[in-house]
């Protein structure tokens, strides 16, 4: 992400899904999903750490379970 200028979370919160798995297959980085990245990311850039935490236990493999 820092090599695409990605370096706060707002910024990640505000892609697209399909733009970060653009960026991390230019990066040779594979990731099967990155659906839920812009939402870990705003609550991440919000503080909201207990929401972030309880939205990853729902996940797996980054989907909702």
């Amino acid at each position: 992400m820092n090599t695409a200028g990605i370096t706060t979370f707002a910024q990640l919160a505000a892609l697209e899904p399909a733009r970060i798995s653009e960026i991390l297959r230019a990066s040779r980085i594979r990731v099967a999903f990155t659906d839920t990245w812009p939402e870990q990311a705003r609550l991440a850039a919000e503080g909201k750490w207990d929401e972030l935490t309880a939205l990853q236990a729902q996940l797996t493999a980054g989907r909702q379970a």
